[in-house]
């Protein structure tokens, strides 16, 4: 406990599944989470559990995607906490399937939230950092942007290779002003954007992990929840693989 103390930190899609985990787990070590997310009602819940739990969080809803959205809500997490120590960039969406049947639409709209979301948080979150003498970023990457992966789909595995890549940019970047940069890489894990993948294409993946098996999201979340800690103060520009050995194969 009190891995976090004193922390604010920023999470997208924070509603559900990993973003979910990773807020609380971060509020149990001491944080005050600020969960971000499209999904209102799912994420004013998740903030209310997690303080009834005894933690520290709230909810704001957040476009990735939109520059208005991210100015407004680093000015609202400013204002009322007066910094911001952390960022993990964990929203993400599915979409488009096999190359052939891929719309631009989709396409679009999964560069939209996985790519430019990311590279709008950290654009307006780093200021934010720089005016706090430091802070951690996260990004949520997948095991798709390392090899390819069963059912990923073009966009899917475009946008999370471009995460991996930015984060490694962005490191470099700004290591001597104390901003670290990592990214983390889930293999299969249990949520309920991994249910909309389907059962074929989820077993698939877990049968090509050397561990036969799914993580829960907790366990991914212990991964961010290091990165983003001092327990990793010298780790900036990694990528942290939480697959059962899926990309080591």
């Amino acid at each position: 406990m009190g891995r976090l103390d004193q922390r604010v930190i920023v999470v997208t899609g924070g509603s559900r599944g990993l973003g979910e985990a990773m807020s609380r787990l971060f509020a149990q070590e001491g944080a005050q989470v600020v969960l971000c997310d499209v999904r209102d009602e799912l994420g004013e819940a998740a903030a209310s559990s997690i303080t009834r739990d005894g933690g520290l969080a709230i909810y704001r809803h957040l476009d990735v995607s939109q520059v208005a959205d991210w100015e407004a809500a680093v000015a609202e997490v400013e204002g009322r906490f007066e910094k911001i120590d952390g960022l993990v960039n964990n929203a993400a969406v599915l979409g488009g399937g096999p190359l052939l049947q891929h719309t631009m639409d989709a396409w679009d709209r999964v560069v939209a939230v996985n790519q430019t979301g990311t590279f709008l948080g950290m654009k307006h979150c780093i200021p934010a950092f720089q005016r706090n003498g430091g802070g951690a970023i996260v990004n949520i990457s997948s095991c798709a942007g390392i090899k390819p992966t069963p059912g990923a789909g073009p966009s899917y595995a475009a946008t999370k290779a471009a995460v991996r890549l930015m984060t490694k940019s962005i490191a470099i970047d700004f290591a001597k002003q104390k901003i670290r940069a990592n990214s983390v890489h889930p293999g299969r894990f249990q949520t309920d954007m991994s249910v909309e993948i389907g059962d074929s294409i989820s077993d698939a993946v877990t049968e090509a992990t050397p561990m036969g098996r799914a993580a829960s999201p907790r366990e991914v979340a212990y991964a961010a929840l290091w990165l983003i800690s001092d327990e990793a103060s010298f780790v900036t520009g990694a990528e942290l693989c939480v697959d059962g050995g899926l990309t080591a194969v």
